[in-house]
This record gives structure tokens, sequence and C-alpha cells, in this order.
């Protein structure tokens, strides 16, 4: 016969047993290091993750804005509601891990006629019963011998944590996405600023050509090409304000509201660049910096636990029924050594005839760490390619903005030199249309590539990890 000690070793060893596979992080499914001609690996820089974002972003008036988001986005507080469902399925999980103890306490009273059936004796008077119990029970709790339980709180864990990361991701989205709408605006904004002086440089020039024409020193043709140019510029200037209008709509919801008091005033595009270089650091750096990432590998983690559930209900289990308490006819002696009452019983139940279903399960846990590995090395891929292209956008873009620049400074002086030369009535006026034409265009080119510029690094940052703290 086994020693008690045995018995328990062997008990302990039984529930030791686990049957899901190791969690193994798989290999990184893209280039170890970014692409070199545009990672700027040799600049010296920061990394994102230990940036605030209150520090990264230059503009007080998009810092209010995206402080404001943080605190009342809709969307964000589903977000947050979700963490707090999971956290609570993850308690009740957890509680099967432990047995339920449940105390009751009963009264009856139980009276018996003389006349009531044959059961009673002949001859036998009326009788009255009393019964009282008090005690605490154990109602079948599962010994987790095959690991099955442990399973199922280490996938409801995981699913937790998965919910806490993409609450994370939507975070940073959110700021990514209110710079970018708030950007829209500002370009628009600026937009608007320069058609408007368009238009009413255009009007002039247009009262001009009348006056011209009146005198007989023009044609119809002259006066009808100003009056096309300032018709397109208030087409122009008619839908910027349409842009505008439909940017703020969208950074109002996406604000979650009106931004409550006076904002600070907005800088101009051309200072909206953040002056802190980022380092782009190496792409296995993006498994622990991208809540995304790291989201994705927790719900693997989950499926790795499934899979030991599925296999360990191929397994018996048993379960256990106890309780403990005191019982007597009197309540005055029902708290006494004479009335204590105990129950025990283990229960086992062999799976036999649903090896089918069992079956099932597994394979249907096993697709799904499938699904769960493609969708863990999809998102690393897909923020490889995210950072590599707003590398590659840091720097072409800053050369496209050097370059427009200088091509708008040259448009302006040929629209300088034609208006002179026309005055001298040395060109026809469609020089003069052209050129107008040209340098509107430009300046409307800058003011977008400068936008493109500054949307761009706060990708980057967004993209590479930055945005979890609010200062450094």
């Amino acid at each position: 016969m086994r020693s008690a000690p045995a018995i328990g070793a062997a008990l302990t060893l039984a529930c030791g047993c686990n049957f899901a596979p190791a969690h193994v992080r798989p290999a990184l499914p893209t280039p170890e290091a970014f692409p070199a001609e545009y990672a700027g690996d040799s600049t010296p820089g920061t990394r994102a993750p230990g940036i605030g974002w209150r520090d990264f972003i230059e503009d007080p008036r998009l810092e209010a804005l995206v402080g404001t988001a943080l605190t009342k986005n809709r969307d964000l507080a589903i977000a947050v509601a979700r963490i707090e469902e999971a956290r609570g399925l993850y308690r009740i999980q957890r509680a099967e891990r432990l047995p339920t103890v449940d105390v009751n306490a009963n009264a009856t009273k139980t009276h018996i006629g003389a006349n009531a059936g044959s059961g009673v004796p002949a001859g036998a008077t009326a009788a009255t019963f009393e019964s009282y119990s008090v005690g605490a029970g154990v109602s079948i709790f599962e010994l987790d011998f095959w690991g099955r339980v442990r399973n199922l709180s280490d996938a409801a864990r995981s699913q937790f944590l998965a919910t806490v990361q993409a609450q994370r991701a939507f975070r940073l989205s959110l700021i990514r996405d209110v710079a970018s709408t708030y950007l829209a605006s500002v370009e628009a904004a600026e937009q608007i600023r320069l058609a408007e002086a368009t238009v009413e440089s255009r009007r002039e020039g247009l009262r001009i050509a009348q006056v011209r024409f009146d005198a007989g020193i023009t044609s119809a043709l002259e006066y009808r090409q100003a009056e096309s140019l300032l018709t397109q510029a208030e087409t122009d200037l008619a839908g910027l304000r349409l842009t505008k209008a439909r940017s703020e709509n969208a950074l109002a919801v996406l604000v979650g509201g009106p931004a409550a008091g006076d904002l600070p005033d907005a800088l101009p595009l051309a200072r909206q660049a953040s002056a802190i270089t980022l380092a782009a650091g190496l792409p296995s750096e993006l498994l622990v910096a991208r809540p995304d990432i790291i989201g994705a590998e927790e719900q693997l983690r989950a499926a790795d636990a499934n899979i030991g559930a599925a296999r360990a209900a191929f397994f018996p289990s048993i379960s256990l029924t106890g309780s403990l308490g005191f019982a007597s006819a009197e309540l005055g002696h029902l708290i006494s050594s004479g009335s204590k009452t105990w129950s025990f019983g283990p229960s086992l139940n062999v799976p036999i005839f649903n090896l089918g279903r069992s079956k099932g399960n597994l394979i249907a846990a096993k697709a799904r760490q499938t699904i769960a590995i493609a969708s863990y090395e999809r998102v690393i891929q897909t923020a490889f390619q995210e950072v590599s292209d707003a590398l590659a956008g840091r720097r072409y873009l800053a050369e496209q903005v050097a370059a427009q620049e200088r091509g708008t400074m040259a448009q302006r002086q040929i629209a300088e030199l034609a208006r002179i030369r026309y005055n001298e009535g040395v060109v026809s006026y469609l020089e003069v249309l052209d050129a107008e034409r040209n340098l509107f265009a430009a300046e409307q080119t800058l003011l977008q590539l400068r936008r493109a510029e500054a949307e761009n690094l706060i990708a980057l940052y967004v993209v590479l990890g930055g945005g979890a703290i609010e200062r450094q």
C-alpha cells in the first residue's frame, strides 16, 4: 500500500500536467534592418517610445486637441470598456481554478396528524418534528489533473491582455488621426488665405483690364482672360472652404465634441515639423514597442492555451463535492460536537462517446493557432512597411519641400517679370495669365508638401511606438 507522501507526490505530479504547446515567438518575417538609404541610423536620434507625445508635438493647439481627444473620444471610451469586460471574463475563468464554497442554513418544521395515512401506526397521536442545520459545502470542484481549467484561465488572461494592447494601439492611432485631420484643416486655412489674396489680386487685374479695354488699349480677349483667371480663383476658394469645413467636422468627432475653452493659436505649416530627430532602430525593437504586435502575440498565447485545454478534454475528469456542518432536532443543541455532519463524494467522468467532439475541438484549436501565427506575422510585416514608408517620407518629402520652395521662389519672380513686361507692352496678357496660374499652383503644391511632411513625421513617431506616455 502506498504511503500518504507518495500519493501526495503523485497528485502533485498529475496536477502539474500541461498539454499546451510551449509558446515560441515566430521568427521575424522581415529583413533584420530597415533600408539603409533612408533609415538614417548613422544620424544620432532618440527612440520614439521614450518621447512623450506632448514633447514631440510642436503646435500647442494640436497638443490641446490631442489631450481632449484622449479624454472624450467615444471610440476610445468603448475600447476602455472592452478592457473592463475582458477583465471580468478573465476573473470568472480564473475563479474556476478554486473551489466554490457555499454557506447554507435550514430550519424545517413538519406536522403529522393522527390520521395521516397508512404510514402512521394505529393509535398514534399527532406529532410535530423540527430540524435545524447549518454548514458549508463545495459543489463539483474539478481537480485539474490535466491542466484544462488552468489553460482556459491562461487563454482568458491572454485575451484580456490583448484587449489592453488593442486599447493602447487605438490610443496611438487616435493621436495620429487627430494630427492628420488637424494638419489638413491648417493646410486648408492657409490655402484659403492664399486663394483670398489671389482673388483680390485678380479682381484688381480684372478692373485694370476693364479700364484698358474701355480705353481701347486692349482687346476683349485679354479682358475675358482676366475674367477667367478670377473665376478660377473664386472656384478654388469655394472648394477650399468646403474642405476646411469638412476637416473641422471630422476633427470635432475625433476630439469628442467642441474643445473646451480658448485654444492656443495654431502654428503655420512651415513650423509644424518636430525638432526631435527620431532614431529608426531595428525591426526587432518593434516587437516590444508596438501594442498591435504585443496584442497579436497575446492572441497567439491564447491559441496555445486553448490547444492545451482541447487536449486535456480527452482524459477523465475528477470532481469533488463535500460539506461540513451541524444538524440537530433542537436549535439550542445545533452547534455542538454531537451534531457535526459531513459528506464527501468524488465523481469520475470518462469521455467515451464524445471522442468525435473532442477531436473536432482539437482540430479547431490547432487551426486557430495557425491563424494566430499568420496574423502575428502579418502585423509585423505591416509594421515594417509602415516604418519603412515613414522613413522614406522623412527623407524624400524633405527633399521635395526644399525643391518646391526654390521652384515657388522662381515662379514668383517669373510672374513679376511677366507683369512688368506686359505693362511695358513687350508680351501679351496670355503670358501673364500662364505665369500667375503657375505661381498659384506652385504655392498650393508647397502647402500640400509641407502638410504631408508634418503628417509623415507624426506618423513615423506613432509607427515606431511613440505616443504611449505624456511626458518623458
